[in-house]
């Protein structure tokens, strides 16, 4: 069998079939050609073609639609395939808030291994339930702090800092927690923001921290890694449901090779971005006592598990991954 990866509007509106057969599959993807997400999706929709009866066409670069809409496209199962980021899933899967709360994971291997394990199948349950079936789950990176004005190694140097968040009153309390002055503001401003001292810092991934070119006005980089999100590979409940079991089998093992494959590309983009930005003459440091971190937001975690009390297991679950 074959797959199909379509980037532009105008392959959209020439190559979307008027019906899909049962075993026609279309896939959402928000990432461009060559992303690490997106060469992982058309290996697994070539797997997939390869040893079962479905054609996957992945439309990459989301032509299909906002991430919110595709997730509802995918729960209605208008859509078969989504890759999405767990992030916005919180509105309509309660659970998946979890994974945004400030240092609920230690690293990126303990994302692994409590992803991959035990607390993975609680999530997969929480989403299948609502329409989505993740089948693995995929790296975004790990998000630190980056700043103007100097190394971030305890949360003391965090007072006083004004620092770019996303929009969400779990990272506004974090920096409140360390001291800082959070302000949410779009992505799209943070380079002149940065420029213009309206902001002192940020926190992002390797990867954006680069291709944004705000190392160049933020020279320091300070690896916290206090957000991690986890990424999933999912289809449409209704759509896996009738697959019978070889079959399912088979497309969540070509899943499973997929994230192999896009966390090797994603660990090698990560790389060249830091060698990148250190070139630069970016002053990059580890946090060493994470921990000193992770006890002042004692807080954000008890305003959270008190507003949704059936989530503090899943926590708990996380933390006790070794």
């Amino acid at each position: 069998m074959k797959f199909t990866s379509l980037m532009s509007a105008a392959a959209l509106a020439v190559s979307l079939p008027v019906s899909l057969q049962a075993q026609d599959w279309r896939g959402w993807n928000i990432h461009p050609e060559g992303y690490p997400n997106t060469v992982a999706l058309d290996q697994f929709a070539k797997e997939v073609g390869e040893t079962t009866d479905i054609d996957i066409q992945m439309f990459h670069g989301g032509v299909l639609g906002s991430q919110p809409d595709a997730i509802e496209q995918v729960r209605n199962a208008a859509l078969q395939v989504g890759q999405f980021n767990l992030g916005p899933m919180g509105p309509i899967i309660p659970t998946t808030n979890v994974v945004s709360l400030p240092f609920i994971f230690n690293d990126v291997p303990h994302m692994y291994r409590a992803m991959d394990g035990d607390v993975g199948k609680v999530f997969e349950a929480a989403m299948a339930a609502e329409g989505i079936v993740p089948l693995a789950w995929y790296d975004s990176g790990s998000r630190s702090f980056y700043n103007s004005e100097r190394p971030i190694k305890t949360p003391a140097d965090v007072q006083g800092l004004k620092v770019r968040v996303m929009n969400n009153d779990l990272f506004v309390n974090m920096i409140a927690q360390l001291g800082g002055n959070a302000t949410p503001m779009a992505f799209g401003e943070v380079y002149q923001s940065l420029k213009t001292g309206v902001i002192d810092g940020a926190e992002n991934n390797y990867p954006s921290y680069e291709s944004t070119g705000h190392f160049e006005v933020a020279g320091f980089y300070s690896i916290s890694e206090h957000l991690i999100i986890p990424e999933c590979l999912c289809v449409a409940t209704a759509a896996w449901e009738a697959l019978d079991a070889d079959t399912q089998a088979a497309v969540r093992t070509a899943a499973r090779n997929s994230a192999e494959t896009q966390r090797e590309l994603w660990a090698a983009r990560e790389a060249e971005s830091r060698a990148k930005v250190e070139a630069a003459g970016v002053k990059v440091n580890s946090v060493e006592d994470k921990a000193a971190f992770q006890d002042l937001m004692g807080p954000v975690y008890d305003d959270f598990i008190a507003a949704n009390p059936d989530l503090a297991p899943v926590i708990e679950a996380i933390r006790s991954t070794n």
